[in-house]
């Protein structure tokens, strides 16, 4: 994948990301409000989750999104100074279906495996 490819591909993933991270805040701020309004965590669809599984919910996808949001700037980094795509642990390159797999990799598969 070529550096103007790659970068590419990295800015609209990057644009994906920034928008689940705004669309989960703004989820997590829905379930906050709701949680201020009712002090009773039984009021709830029966049939549907408490607050408090909705905000564990939205808290941890939240989460993952600013991860990869924040992986996905780093390997923007690693294009700009031309270390995209080579490991940054063995400084092997990087196999391209892995890339394509998760474009933020920043490991090799076999290290990877190693820290995993």
């Amino acid at each position: 994948m070529s550096e103007h490819s790659a970068n590419d591909a990295l800015a609209a993933r990057r644009a994906e990301a920034a928008a689940r991270v705004e669309r989960l805040r703004a989820e997590l701020g829905a379930v906050r409000q709701a949680r201020s309004e009712n002090s009773d965590d039984d009021e709830h669809d029966p049939e549907g989750a408490t607050m408090s599984q909705l905000w564990s919910q939205s808290s941890g996808l939240l989460d993952d999104a600013v991860r990869e949001l924040e992986g996905l700037d780093a390997a923007l980094e690693r294009v700009a100074s031309g270390e995209y795509g080579l490991c940054q642990r063995c400084g092997r390159t990087i196999d391209p279906a892995r890339l394509d797999a998760l474009p933020a990799a920043a490991l090799c598969i076999d290290c990877a495996r190693l820290l995993g």
